[in-house]
């Protein structure tokens, strides 16, 4: 993106934010990208940034992990094994398999399942493999701790054979020289040390010349003296000899392994980039989550629509502050291309106007930005910005002049791809020839079709936006009874400076406005007034608005639960009307299994019996007694309690009981259990103890 002047970043604040982005970045690779961020004009590449951002943002809220933990700065080590003859050192090679581990975890994660999800995240390995060979190629040579392996050649095994085997032999040698002058008196309190890398005895200064060996030394205090005894000089020597051929071929060994990884050196840089690729798309995406930050729509064409819409590093502050911060909305299109802002000092213009060009220049840098999701940005090949006093001692330039020699860049410059931000157009000379120059001004960049922003107090740009295609009003709203800044955007009407309501609000003798008031030219004076009540009174409305829409969504809310009230209360309904028709299945179920069971019953009696007709009856009164008529019922009642007595007591074999759900009455012939079979008439009837009642005969 081409911007102008050189100091726009500066002035719209993305230093601020990639300060911030470098913060969260983990490796040096990502810091050096934070740090020179660009901005971009490519529509392909900007939509895969914001979108590999946004996927990683969903990992982190989702608190998924993902494997991407290479710390380490090796960018000159896989600049160095481009070279052809280095040697790496363990450590080094030990930095080469934490990323080589690292990789092996990150193409494990991006399994099918992964990559369908993440289908942008994954683009930053489709150009790349894992090759397996160059860890097998360390693993053989390297331990854990970066020390190469006694068996990485027959050479260093037998080197280290030998070192291990004499190093034992002076050990022991040592431990009887120290056991014997010990008892003699001869050593210091420490016994034994090393000096010039070979072992020694600390032998007392006096005893020095008893013991026969190499004197390596004295401590500061001169009371010892530090002594190789002649009986492990040679051993020593033969150690240091083993000592310096084990060096010779460690560092062999070194470059033969440097020089088979030499042709992967490509392969390796890749996987540096892709680890460092990762950890500033995770930093962006740390950021966006920090500020609440979303991906919006994004066009190939000019456009600007943001929806609550914050500044970003207003909105981190507030949060800090624990403050409110207003959002922004604000929509440019081709047909309405220039918004021209007016209203009070100190109302938050200059903070608009940052913030549509600071989350413009983030998006296009790839950056998510604090807005709702349903914004829509285009993108501009161009940015122009001049806000504040722009004098300059060094061409003798006025602000005035500094001022024109901008706008006159913009002029000859800008085009349809162009967003520009102007501060207080026209400011720094005679309001009535300043106000013609930034109108024909803003009439120029209207006809190069360009899209900007632009901040004023000169009423005939207010009055020109009313009338020139393609460039609309805007106010900042103001508490004209507390004298307080709202904030707050309105698009579509001109704001009031509210110059004469400060100055009576906070007290200016009322002849010194009076006089003010004859000065100024009567018709600025009553537009002037008259933008001030039209923006008062549509405070008031959309008080009495947002009044209304909270009584509206407080009816919606009551009616819901209503509504749920009603549910609950007609489910229940049901709930009962269930149960109680499930209640006459379960009888008519029991009353139809009863009735089985005795014809099955009667059956049998019917085979056994020779009175076939008093079965018959029975057959009878059992199938059709319960659509007798109550009258008939009655008389059955009335008949058995003439005949019969209801008593207490436990049922036995042999006792007279009643079947409560017949009213029938027979004897108990057997018991079994909770079950019993009674003998009614010429038919056994087996039932539970608990549906039969105990009687005896009444006496006559």
């Amino acid at each position: 993106m081409k911007l102008y002047p050189e100091s726009a970043l500066i002035q719209l604040e993305l230093d601020k934010i990639q300060q911030l982005l470098i913060e969260k970045c983990s490796t040096e690779y990502a810091k050096n990208k934070a740090s020179q961020l660009r901005i971009h004009t490519q529509f392909n590449y900007i939509d895969t940034e914001l979108r590999q951002t946004h996927e990683f943002k969903v990992l982190l809220l989702s608190g998924q992990y993902f494997p991407n933990d290479f710390r380490q700065n090796i960018a000159k080590e896989i600049k160095l094994l481009s070279i052809p003859g280095a040697v790496f050192n363990g450590e080094q090679f030990t930095f080469l398999r934490k990323l080589l581990e690292n990789m092996q975890s990150i193409f494990r994660w991006f399994d099918k399942d992964h990559r369908e999800s993440n289908p942008f995240l994954s683009k930053v390995i489709d150009n790349s493999y894992y090759e397996k060979t160059i860890m097998e190629m360390i693993n053989d040579i390297i331990d854990d701790y970066g020390v190469v392996k006694d068996n990485a050649s027959e050479e260093l095994y037998r080197i280290r054979m030998s070192l291990y085997r004499k190093r034992n032999e002076i050990r022991r040698i040592f431990d009887k020289l120290i056991q014997k002058m010990n008892k003699q008196g001869y050593l210091a309190d420490m016994e034994e040390s090393f000096m010039n890398g070979r072992r020694v005895l600390a032998v007392i200064a006096e005893n020095k010349r008893i013991i026969k060996g190499i004197i390596h030394g004295e401590s500061d205090s001169r009371q010892t003296t530090y002594i190789e005894p002649e009986e492990t000089t040679g051993l020593s020597n033969e150690i240091m000899s083993l000592e310096s051929e084990e060096s010779k071929e460690v560092y062999r060994i070194f470059r033969q392994l440097t020089a088979n990884i030499h042709p992967y050196h490509a392969l390796l840089k890749n996987y540096y980039e892709i680890v460092g690729e990762f950890d500033f798309i995770k930093a962006k995406a740390r950021l966006a989550v920090e500020m609440s930050a979303n991906m919006p729509q994004i066009t190939n064409h000019a456009h600007v629509e943001l929806v609550e819409a914050f500044h970003p590093l207003l909105f981190l502050y507030n949060i800090k502050q624990n403050k409110k911060t207003i959002p922004l909305d604000i929509h440019l299109d081709e047909k309405n291309r220039i918004l021209v802002i007016s209203g009070p000092n100190a109302g938050g213009k200059t903070v608009t106007m940052k913030t549509i060009g600071l989350c413009q220049l983030m998006v296009q840098a790839g950056l998510l930005i604090p807005v709702s999701s349903v914004s829509k940005l285009g993108i501009f090949k161009q940015l122009y910005i001049h806000i504040g006093d722009t004098q300059s001692i060094e061409f003798e330039l006025s602000t005035y002049s500094s001022h024109l020699k901008h706008m006159k860049h913009f002029i000859e410059t800008a085009n349809g791809k162009t967003l520009f931000f102007i501060d207080e157009l026209g400011s720094g000379s005679d309001p009535n020839l300043g106000g013609a120059f930034a109108e024909v001004i803003m009439e120029e960049l209207g006809k190069k079709r360009s899209f900007g922003v632009v901040t004023t107090h000169y009423l005939n740009l207010k009055v020109m936006a009313n009338r020139v295609p393609g460039i609309i009003n805007g106010a900042m709203q103001f508490n004209e009874q507390t004298l307080s800044p709202l904030y707050k955007l309105v698009v579509g009407k001109p704001g009031s400076s509210y110059t004469f309501s400060i100055a009576e609000r906070i007290g200016l003798p009322k002849h010194l406005i009076d006089r003010a008031h004859k000065l100024v030219d009567e018709n600025q004076y009553n537009l002037d007034k008259l933008l001030n009540k039209t923006e008062q009174d549509l405070q008031r409305l959309e008080g009495r608005e947002s009044a209304l829409e909270k009584q509206v969504k407080e009816n919606d809310r009551l009616k819901r639960e209503l509504e749920k009230l009603l549910d609950k209360e007609k489910h229940r309904q049901q709930v009962e009307l269930l149960k109680h028709q499930n209640k006459h299945t379960d009888e008519q179920l029991l009353f139809l299994k009863d009735m089985e069971r005795k014809l099955k019953a009667m059956i049998v009696e019917w085979r056994k019996s020779e009175n076939k007709n008093e079965v018959i009856q029975n057959i009878q009164w059992l199938l059709f007694e319960r659509k007798e008529k109550p009258k008939v019922q009655i008389k059955k009642d009335k008949k058995f309690d003439e005949k019969y007595i209801e008593v207490e007591g436990e049922i036995t074999e042999g006792d007279l009981v009643k079947l409560v759900k017949n009213r029938q009455v027979g004897t108990v012939n057997t018991i079994r259990g909770k079950k019993a079979v009674v003998q009614v008439g010429a038919i056994p009837i087996t039932t539970d103890i608990s549906d039969m009642v105990k009687v005896v005969e009444r006496e006559i």
